[in-house]
């Protein structure tokens, strides 16, 4: 029988493996004498410790305000991971950028630091869609910010029309609509 007291850096090395390299606990497991589920868990642990540290939004965006920053960047991205078997991969595979992945939102500052990622969702899944399931408007208000994005975040904010936008995004053309002179020029140089 195995040790059932593993050094934390064995711990360690094994739940990067699984999460970084892509490993399978199974195999992982069977190498090293244990069982698969306790290598599961020992990637649950990590990452619930990892998710306690991790920067809120609420607390990111007050972060910025008390500096005195009026605007954000926001962008979305898909991270391609490996196809999933069966019906599990459908829901990773983005029609977008033809391939599996998941789907994270990145907030950065007027200079380009990182402030926060939010957390993965499937690949399927639009910007809009994260950003209203996480009330980003809304957050962004509160904290008295703004966004600046790219076109894919356009109708995002399309609350009050009376209210100062909260998310500011270029002009894009429709079918039957095309863009004017003034409209092409901050599309044409915008890039967040």
């Amino acid at each position: 029988m195995a040790n059932p007291i593993r050094g934390h850096g064995k711990i360690a090395g094994l739940v990067l493996a699984v999460l970084r390299c892509d490993q399978r606990p199974g195999d992982l497991a069977g190498g090293n004498g244990i069982h698969r589920t306790t290598v599961i868990r020992w990637v649950r642990e990590v990452v619930s410790l990892l998710a306690a540290r991790a920067p809120r939004l609420d607390r990111a965006l007050k972060k910025i305000a008390r500096k005195g920053g009026g605007a954000v960047l926001l962008d979305g991205s898909v991270i391609r991971t490996r196809r999933r078997p069966g019906k599990e991969n459908r829901k990773n595979y983005s029609s977008k950028n033809k391939c599996h992945g998941l789907f994270v939102i990145a907030l950065t500052d007027d200079r380009g630091r990182l402030l926060l990622v939010s957390a993965t969702r499937p690949g399927r899944t639009s910007e809009i869609t994260v950003c209203r399931y996480d009330q980003l408007t809304a957050k962004l208000r509160t904290a008295g910010l703004e966004a600046m994005a790219d076109l894919e975040f356009v109708g995002l904010d399309d609350g009050d029309p009376d209210a100062d936008p909260a998310v500011i995004t270029g002009y894009k053309a429709a079918r039957n609509r095309t863009l004017r002179h003034g409209q092409k020029l901050p599309t044409r140089h915008w890039r967040p």
